[in-house]
């Protein structure tokens, strides 16, 4: 997974990459579709904003957190994106159906029981 790091009005240090790199590297382990991270780390005055853009399951995602240290910023960030792709993940796990052989023997059953009453 390629993670990019951007900074508007601040410099990236190898802390802040680093800290980056912790909290969203986990992401593989639990979303292994992901391909790339677009991290924009912002200061406006003293506002410290960190904002994460993703594609996964043919949606984009896009989580941004802001707070008064980078460091928190960036944790909050990493939670809200984790929780988007989640809630996704298991929409698509939920919507999924049966498989045709299955509904074909269940129907079979169904058409044994009706026949078994009409001769009784």
């Amino acid at each position: 997974m390629q993670i990019n790091i951007t900074g508007h009005h601040l410099d990236i240090t190898e802390s802040i990459r680093e800290a980056v790199n912790n909290k969203l590297g986990k992401m593989q382990q639990h979303f292994p579709n992901i391909s790339s991270l677009n991290v924009i780390l912002t200061v406006e005055k003293k506002q410290q904003i960190a904002e994460v853009r993703t594609h996964f399951l043919g949606q984009d995602f896009t989580a941004k957190a802001s707070a008064d240290d980078l460091y928190k910023a960036i944790g909050d960030m990493a939670s809200k994106l984790t929780g988007l792709m989640q809630r996704k993940k298991e929409k698509v796990k939920s919507h999924s159906h049966q498989r045709p052989d299955q509904l074909e023997d269940s129907a079979e059953g169904e058409d044994l029981s009706e026949s078994e009453e009409a001769f009784i």
